[in-house]
């Protein structure tokens, strides 16, 4: 009898309930629901609709029990920063006010008068990025301090979603690690900084690793969906199960060292692995950043904008009536010349009114060529992702003394053929795209090495390796 694994998914823009099996050494998918996700705004803010997030989660399950595949333990992952504040009843309090809405701007300086962010770097190791939930948290101290007095309990958004399903609280590590709270040194809540900044330590409390096993569903969620299941925790970051599911070639030596990845999607994310983390001045000036991952790993890498670009320009286009698909933005790239490039990683791009504005401006502003038809545009921003990736490898090379002869794309991103190959001809790296589904299947990867169906972490990569698809895209010669 096959063993089913059920990974949910939820990213920025939509979600997916993903079933995983081992069968003869390698591991199939089957996805089995898909809904769709996004920001909406509530009293003037950007915030996520939880509620309609739940029952989508709920909708999903049932499917697992109407098609006669009931997982043995299940996982939820999504992006990483947002949070739910809950009051001594566990209630939510306020709204789920998401990373995009514009409540953090100037906390940052605010909290630069407790600590400057050199120091907070070398406490943290997390990159700045005006979205971080100690900047999230700061603008609820600031703007609604009694919210932040009547809360009993900090969850980040899977989190939440766990204790829905179980009615058991647990802190995951790897996404804790993005709330700029956590000590890279002890692993741990650093409590001295989070006393220093006035927030109450117990919304704080014992951080979980993946794999961990939270609990089995409540019996009114048993009643609903119709059977029961573990709940074992992934990296409910995203990234962190991505990254999970880089690819190893089977049998090489030192494979899972000197690994350089994009796990790309909405953003993305370019970096590799260290065993301890790197809080130097030198990586803060590169805006590197030392996420937690599977086992202790640290994910050092840098956040880049990513297709979240391509996708609100394709977004307006379609608005105006002229409907194309990626791969077609991806046709007309191709056929233009125009040198413009962009700084993908400049803040006017987080949540432009005008995506296609934005980047005609930002053109302007550097006295390049204005980008006018839909086949500039999409050039100018394919063309500075590649750029910027390039630049992030010789910064990454610089900082760690290594070398990276090759580029692992996973995620969404890996199936945009044009975009991986601009990134192997600019960077001069082979790379290997695939596989797309990397989020969830390092989701699934978590709960199968937590029921012992690996060895260990290079094992399991190995069998992704064998079970799916890899493309590889070699330098072509510039013109």
């Amino acid at each position: 009898m096959e063993k089913y694994y059920l990974a949910v998914d939820i990213g920025a823009s939509s979600g997916r309930h993903i079933l995983g099996t081992k069968k003869n050494g390698k591991i199939f998918l089957e996805e089995i629901y898909r809904f769709e996700n996004g920001m909406k705004q509530i009293e003037g803010q950007l915030c996520w609709d939880l509620e309609s997030l739940f029952s989508e989660i709920i909708e999903g399950m049932k499917v697992c029990k109407n098609t006669g595949k009931i997982p043995v333990s299940m996982g939820i992952d999504t992006w990483a920063v947002d949070f739910v504040l809950l009051d001594k009843e566990d209630r939510i309090i306020g709204d789920a006010v998401g990373y995009r809405d514009d409540r953090t701007k100037g906390m940052d300086e605010i909290l630069y008068k407790t600590i400057s962010l050199s120091d907070l770097y070398e406490r943290t190791g997390i990159q700045k990025q005006i979205f971080n939930t100690i900047y999230q948290l700061m603008a609820v101290k600031e703007k609604n301090p009694q919210d932040l007095k009547r809360a009993e309990t900090l969850l980040m958004i899977p989190d939440y979603f766990h204790y829905q399903l179980t009615g058991v609280k647990k802190q995951e590590y790897t996404n804790a690690t993005t709330t700029q709270l956590v000590n890279p040194a002890t692993a741990d809540w650093d409590y001295d900084l989070i006393k220093r900044l006035g927030f109450a330590e117990q919304l704080f409390g014992p951080l979980s690793m993946p794999g961990t096993r939270v609990g089995n569903l409540t019996e009114d969620i048993q009643r609903t969906v119709g059977f029961d299941c573990e709940v074992i925790l992934p990296a409910t970051h995203d990234t962190g199960s991505a990254v999970m599911a880089v690819p190893v070639v089977p049998k090489k030596e030192n494979s899972m060292e000197d690994i350089l990845y994009i796990s790309s999607g909405t953003w993305s994310l370019m970096g590799t692995e260290l065993k301890e983390a790197n809080c130097s001045l030198k990586s803060m000036e590169a805006n590197f950043t030392n996420e937690g991952g599977y086992e202790y790993r640290y994910r050092y890498l840098k956040n880049i904008m990513g297709l979240w670009m391509i996708q609100s320009v394709r977004k307006e286009f379609s608005e105006k009536g002229e409907n194309y698909s990626f791969a077609e933005l991806c046709d007309l790239a191709a056929k233009e010349k125009i040198p413009s490039l962009v700084n993908c990683n400049d803040d006017v791009f987080l949540a432009p009114q005008s995506m296609i504005k934005a980047v005609k401006d930002s053109c302007e502003k550097s006295n390049m060529q204005i980008p006018e038809t839909p086949g500039e545009i999409a050039a100018v921003i394919y063309n500075s992702l590649a750029a910027c990736y390039g630049d992030t490898i010789k910064e990454l090379e610089s900082i760690t003394g290594k070398t990276y002869p090759a580029i692992h794309v996973v995620g969404g991103g890996s199936n945009a053929g044009y975009l991986n190959q601009l990134t192997a001809t600019c960077t001069k790296r082979t790379v290997y795209a695939g596989p797309g589904e990397a989020t969830a299947i390092g989701n699934l990867l978590a709960q199968m090495l937590a029921c012992h169906e690996f060895e260990g972490l290079k094992q399991a990569r190995e069998v992704v390796f064998q079970s799916f698809s890899v493309k590889e895209y070699k330098p072509e010669p510039l013109l």
